[in-house]
């Protein structure tokens, strides 16, 4: 974890330094650059996760991963480690779509950055679309990334999708309630 002293800050008032309190406002100042300019960061991986899936566009989707990326998947496998799994699950997804593409909404996105990780939760719908643009079928389901700064750039290096089960009939749900 990244510590900051008030003797290290670029801001001084001659040589007495900073007071407390100013001190103190700097940091927030700071603190709050920081998560804007992380949150806008992260909602650009998602833009561009929203993108890659539009376009079936396997290379642009898993730059947006890890090389050690795991991902607990809601369909099919109990777990993808590593970028060439989630690789071949993107290979897969997009090869069997045919001429159908998904669009992908994201809703209620909350995003908790530090300096160099961050998570970040979201509702998304996918929404297979006709050749012609035409919405055909939906569902929706929670997604949970975590991500990682490497060279500057925010990647996910771990995603876990769901959908709540019924206890009774070990059914999941794939439509969430809407709301008000």
């Amino acid at each position: 974890m990244q510590r900051l002293s008030i003797f290290l800050l670029p801001v001084r008032r001659g040589v007495e330094g900073l007071s407390f309190a100013d001190a103190a406002d700097a940091m927030k100042t700071q603190e709050t650059d920081h998560t804007a300019n992380a949150v806008a960061s992260i909602e650009a991986v998602l833009a561009a996760y929203q993108a890659a899936v539009l376009a079936k566009d396997v290379d642009t989707f898993v730059a947006l991963y890890t090389h050690d990326v795991q991902v607990y998947d809601m369909w099919g496998a109990w777990s993808h480690d590593g970028i060439d799994a989630w690789r071949a699950m993107a290979q897969g997804w997009f090869g069997s779509l045919g001429d159908e593409r998904v669009a992908v909404g994201v809703d209620d996105l909350r995003v908790h950055a530090g300096h160099d990780v961050a998570t970040a939760q979201a509702f998304l719908t996918f929404t297979a679309l006709s050749p012609d643009g035409r919405p055909l079928r939906s569902l929706n389901n929670r997604l949970t990334i975590v991500l990682v700064r490497r060279g500057g750039v925010w990647k996910i290096v771990h995603e876990h999708t769901s959908g709540p089960a019924d206890f009774k009939t070990m059914k999941v749900d794939i439509r969430r309630p809407q709301t008000a």
